[in-house]
């Protein structure tokens, strides 16, 4: 399995500055090649691909579930079609893009296996971020409430999320393993900042990332 790699500190805050891009997004964008064709899949309002046009130069598209989020993308200038990934992707040809990109959408699809084998299909590179499941404040509160835990990252009630196949950092790995993709760069994030501080390989990320970013391709 691939090391854990961590990247550049992420800016802090100043004092009446505008809020920074999630850092998940500034993980993502570091990762994107200047000017390639990206792909956002689950795209929101639209912020990641606005700050991949702004820092690297992209060529983006969306696509988005929610009416609100496209709306949102339209207002910004952004190309974006409505859709669902879970039917939708297999309308889009092979090999369309450099990147495509699904930031903490996967635990919310329904067929995560098939959703990422056909982002690989579509994309050179894939980039996925999602909450970890594995991280030791999310056990120690299975262990002692016997709950299902509320995090920061996992801000949402059982009953009231939109997850429906939360993972570990572990299963991630293993699933993209198991689709014959090579992890390229696997990057743990902890209180925003990139770099967990005990996780050096997969299996102490498993623990100690609150979240994480596996820039994946193609065997």
């Amino acid at each position: 399995m691939a090391n854990v790699a961590p990247l550049r500190p992420l800016p802090v805050l100043e004092l009446g500055a505008p809020a920074p891009p999630r850092a998940d997004y500034e993980v993502i964008a570091q990762m994107v090649r200047q000017n390639a064709k990206v792909l956002d899949v689950g795209c929101g309002d639209g912020a990641l691909l606005n700050l991949l046009a702004r820092e690297r130069g992209a060529k983006g598209r969306g696509m988005e579930l929610s009416q609100a989020g496209v709306n949102a993308c339209v207002s910004r200038g952004l190309s974006v079609v409505q859709g669902d990934a879970d039917r939708d992707l297999k309308d889009y040809p092979s090999a369309a893009f450099d990147y495509v990109i699904l930031s903490k959408t996967i635990q919310a699809v329904r067929h995560p296996r098939s959703v990422l084998k056909e982002l690989a299909r579509i994309g050179e590179r894939v980039i996925v971020s999602f909450p970890n499941f594995g991280h030791w404040r999310v056990r120690t509160q299975l262990l002692t409430r016997g709950r299902m835990p509320v995090t920061g990252n996992l801000p949402a009630r059982w009953w009231e999320t939109d997850n429906l196949h939360l993972c570990t950092v572990r299963d991630f790995a293993e699933l993209a393993t198991e689709l014959h993709l090579t992890i390229e760069r696997a990057v743990p994030l902890t209180r925003g900042q990139p770099g967990a501080p005990f996780a050096k390989n997969i299996w102490n990320a498993n623990w100690f990332a609150e979240e994480a970013v596996f820039l994946l391709a193609q065997n």
